[in-house]
């Protein structure tokens, strides 16, 4: 799906897989964060499962503990939280906090019903390529293809990686010209970029 800004929420999960013939929180097959979300994929544990089922569009209607989300050839595919749901939200949350209008990537196993109970569910993520264009305490201007984008920095979330070093919380090597990848969690309300993570060199 696309903000107005021309963001493209694009499809990240298709190469993943769910590791468990039950569902199994994303938690405990190895993290649930931002990078996790981009990981290699991983065979699956029972030979029951041959293929995950996976969901990406915006979500329009909350009941319960099924959110209605229409991708973006307009389908309407329903999708279950159980108990042992993974919830990312630029950090792990829990699915109270997924709201109608978000962006969603859904992992899981198809019912049949045609639901898809979900194992895992990344609200909002994006992976961007940038341009760093100007430098606030709290905040990177960036440029995306021909778009403006504002980059929230969170404080104790944002991390930064240089040339390859180790993430760090300090920011201070980052300089206006950079090329560099950010991994982070849209925001509808204003089509800004909370900051998970920003790469630099790599």
């Amino acid at each position: 799906m696309t903000g107005s800004n021309g963001i493209n929420r694009r499809r990240l999960l298709t190469t993943a897989a769910l590791g468990g013939a039950t569902i199994v929180g994303a938690s405990a097959l190895g993290g649930l964060d931002a990078d996790a979300a981009f990981a290699a994929p991983m065979p699956s544990l029972d030979p029951a499962i041959s293929q995950s089922s996976f969901v990406d569009g915006r979500v329009s209607q909350i009941k319960g503990s099924v959110l209605d989300v229409v991708e973006s050839d307009g389908t309407h595919r329903l999708i279950q939280l159980t108990n042992a749901t993974s919830v990312w939200k630029l950090e792990t949350v829990t699915a109270e906090a997924i709201e109608t209008g978000d962006g969603l990537y859904a992992r899981g196993v198809e019912m049949p019903d045609g639901s898809v109970a979900a194992d895992a569910v990344w609200v909002n993520i994006v992976n961007l390529y940038v341009t760093v264009r100007g430098i606030e305490r709290s905040r990177l201007h960036l440029s995306h293809g021909h778009n403006a984008l504002v980059g929230n920095i969170v404080e104790k979330r944002t991390t930064a990686s240089f040339r390859g070093g180790a993430l760090t919380s300090n920011l201070s090597q980052l300089k206006i010209g950079h090329h560099a990848q950010v991994l982070g969690a849209w925001r509808p309300a204003d089509d800004s970029v909370d900051i998970a993570r920003i790469s630099v060199g790599h």
